[in-house]
């Protein structure tokens, strides 16, 4: 695997640059997380759907330490249904990662107290070149460039499924057209659903881990309005 997880840049387009806290609710966030390393490791053709679930065909390192920990921990258990995998990882997997981009010096981890004994941590940015990559790549995608890579995709679908439409900083046109767009690139990747398993191993898999992952978002929040 080369490139930044997509958890990674999943997570830095969530949290607020200056203030270090995150901009959307903490539970999609975590569901989010959750999927996008299990659709990382489909990507890698790591896992792959099969008789109802998601199983390990591939051991081999992607060289992402958090997505490896996740390979060999499903490889150590049974294969379970999508739903089933981005409910149990969700737990942790989000402080696993800031924890990791703070011990690169992507962003700082900043310990504060409120109410006198409640601690909070921030997670202000240090080195932006790792957002702002990933901005550029999907202002790209959303506004008539060239059509995403798989990765860019696979993104782009994840931001969609939970929600984050407003932290990509659209305007005018590209504001109003984005679900519509979103919709379009998940689609021309078969990342919708919407290709058979006789087409592609990888994007129904991806697909299925999408899903859940809107209804997990959906019953955690409700539903879209």
């Amino acid at each position: 695997m080369t490139g930044e997880a997509i958890a990674e840049e999943l997570l830095l387009l969530a949290y607020d640059d200056e203030t270090g806290k995150a901009t959307m609710p903490r539970i999609s966030l975590d569901l989010g997380m959750a999927a996008a390393v299990l659709v990382e490791l489909a990507l890698a053709g790591r896992i792959a759907y099969a008789d109802g679930n998601l199983s390990v065909v591939d051991t081999t390192p992607t060289g992402a330490p958090i997505v490896d920990e996740v390979l060999t921990r499903m490889a150590a258990d049974e294969p379970l249904s999508s739903s089933s995998w981005v409910q149990r990882l969700r737990h942790g997997l989000r402080d696993r990662i800031l924890g990791d981009l703070v011990q690169r010096g992507v962003v700082r981890d900043v310990e504060e107290t409120e109410l006198g004994f409640i601690v909070v941590h921030r997670y202000p940015m240090v080195d932006p070149s790792v957002e702002e990559d990933t901005r550029r790549r999907l202002t790209e995608a959303l506004t008539g460039g060239p059509a995403p890579d798989e990765r860019t995709a696979a993104l782009a679908t994840l931001v969609a499924a939970i929600r984050m439409e407003p932290v990509l900083g659209l305007t005018g046109e590209a504001a109003r057209d984005v679900d519509k767009r979103l919709a379009e690139i998940a689609g021309g990747a078969g990342f919708s659903g919407e290709v058979s398993m006789e087409d592609s191993v990888v994007r129904p898999s991806v697909a299925l881990v999408v899903i859940a992952l809107g209804q997990a978002v959906d019953a955690a929040l409700g539903p879209r309005r």
